[in-house]
């Protein structure tokens, strides 16, 4: 998928502000539907870990918290960000709450659900913590749930798109 404009469609950030994934001053995303009470939330771990490394080279991780999964993202906005805070030390942003299938969806994730992953699969979120990598022009890679931000794979796909 090679279409600029997944960085220009809006969304709403925590403070109820409209942004845009362009409005970020880094070039490479890595969006990420997250969840408070679900068995993959010690992903925020890894995910704060690969901020860490690569903030400084043009990285952010975008966090966007999703209710749709058996309910694991229950709380407010605040409850949400005093969660990530205070739990994993996140210091990349988390926005409003989204619904990432279904007819309500966002319209970000309608555009990124259009990427296949590695095995060739579009469609629908599976889980909490699907991750979304989108490059400086646009494109998007699609890693599923259970592979960890970690994954040599999204590492190498992040160094990838790194352009400093």
């Amino acid at each position: 998928m090679t279409d600029q404009s997944v960085r220009q469609i809006p969304f709403t950030d925590a403070e109820g502000t409209s942004r845009t994934l362009d409005d970020y001053a880094a070039d490479v995303l890595l969006v990420v539907n997250v969840a408070s009470k679900c068995g993959l939330t010690p992903q925020y771990e890894q995910l704060e870990q690969l901020q860490r490394t690569y903030g400084e080279r043009g990285f952010t991780v975008v966090g966007f918290p999703c209710n749709q999964f058996m309910g694991q993202e229950p709380g407010s906005i605040d409850k949400i960000l005093e969660f990530c805070s205070t739990t994993y030390g996140i210091s990349f942003p988390i926005n409003d709450k989204v619904k990432v299938n279904g007819r309500n969806a966002t319209e970000l994730y309608k555009q990124l659900k259009q990427t296949q992953d590695t095995g060739g699969k579009a469609g629908r979120v599976e889980w909490n913590f699907e991750k979304f990598l989108v490059s400086p022009d646009g494109s998007v890679q699609r890693f599923r749930p259970k592979q960890k931000p970690d994954d040599p794979e999204i590492v190498s796909a992040i160094e990838s798109a790194l352009t400093r």
